[in-house]
């Protein structure tokens, strides 16, 4: 296994962002009095378009209250996005890699926009050659994101490592034919990431490197 190119997901993986989402999700239900979902059903449809998302974890959701739901959703959301941050390492993390030369990209639930603001929140403006979000193509686990990001990048599957906290992400690597890496300390408990049958799982942010970068091919 050598890789050219690393795939993040970015809630989750990147940005230590599911509590905010969970919240957000159950706030919106309180707001519009529909059941609210636990926390554990809430983060299962993370990384998920959004529209895919709610018709699991909402089914009661009529369709004439979506538009209103999703404007609660994001008030709900950028009110907790000043505490939102990268998990510790990561900085560091993607640095390093770019320094070496390893191509890295992002296939992401988030909207476009949403993606665009963090990146310039966080200053990694040009850190990503390429970039996937879940209202620009097919929600995961279809493999539309990978198999176009591999185009773009013109890259074959055996050099692309896709890494995320969920089955979901899992699906979709397995379903583009590309390698896998779960990590646990995302929105997806163990058994759950596993069942996405992911080549590896590491626990942690230093985890995650000490696995990767031997496996390089910069």
């Amino acid at each position: 296994m050598q890789y050219s190119v690393l795939v993040f997901d970015w809630d989750g993986t990147l940005m230590d962002s599911t509590p905010s989402i969970v919240t957000a999700i159950q706030n919106a239900c309180r707001d519009l009095d529909l059941p609210v979902p636990p926390a554990s059903s809430a983060s299962w449809v993370i990384g998920l378009s959004l529209d895919t998302a709610l018709s699991k974890v909402v089914p009661d959701l009529p369709p004439s209250l979506l538009p209103r739901f999703i404007e609660r959703y994001r008030i709900h959301y950028l009110l907790r996005d000043p505490d939102l941050r990268l998990f510790e390492g990561v900085p560091e993390l993607l640095a390093q890699w770019g320094g070496q030369g390893v191509r890295l990209a992002v296939a992401t639930g988030k909207s476009r926009a949403g993606l665009d603001r963090v990146i310039r929140g966080f200053g990694l403006e040009g850190v990503f050659e390429a970039t996937r979000c879940a209202d620009e193509t097919h929600s995961k686990p279809h493999p539309a994101m990978l198999n176009e990001l591999m185009d773009e990048l013109m890259v074959p599957p055996e050099e692309v490592l896709m890494i995320g906290d969920t089955s979901h992400d899992m699906r979709m690597a397995n379903n583009a034919g590309v390698h896998g890496l779960g990590v646990t300390y995302g929105a997806h408990p163990l058994p759950e990431l596993l069942a996405g049958e992911p080549l590896h799982v590491v626990d942690s942010v230093s985890a995650m490197r000490d696995w990767i970068q031997p496996r390089l091919r910069a």
